[in-house]
């Protein structure tokens, strides 16, 4: 990404897809402006991913809220929370933050952090596991 800001390229999917045409199931995802990225992306492209994933962000745009894993810290200032109902699937991280998906340091205006990144990064990758697997777990049985 430019900057390493998907609000540059936010069709960068387009390219990463083309590239690898074997990949029958795509999840795509992002943290903060990336996860709005992602799902903006998601809702042009309704039928191209099996699930959307979002570290402290929302849904954004017309996506299938069935689909959409929402994880975000309980110290979070920087996410507006009251947008993330939108969401089926939600997963409040207790005691993590904005940055806590990340490892970019402080951020301005976010909580401070009462797990460490580590914790943090470990409860939403057995997260999205269990959300993936929940997900091909249904489809399989279609």
């Amino acid at each position: 990404m430019p900057f390493h800001l998907a609000v540059f390229n936010p069709s960068a999917a387009d390219k990463i897809m083309e590239g690898n045409p074997d990949i029958k199931n795509w999840y795509i995802g992002g943290h903060s402006l990336g996860g709005a990225m992602a799902s903006s992306y998601m809702a042009s492209h309704p039928d191209s991913f099996n699930g959307l994933i979002l570290l402290g962000a929302y849904p954004y745009g017309d996506i299938d809220t069935q689909k959409a894993l929402v994880l975000y810290g309980t110290m979070d200032g920087v996410l507006s929370r009251e947008k993330i109902k939108e969401a089926a699937d939600v997963i409040p991280i207790e005691g993590g933050n904005h940055a806590g998906f990340g490892n970019y340091g402080r951020q301005k205006g976010d909580g401070v952090s009462l797990i460490s990144g580590e914790d943090q990064q470990e409860i939403t990758t057995d997260a999205i596991l269990k959300f993936i697997t929940q997900i091909e777990k249904e489809k399989s049985s279609q």
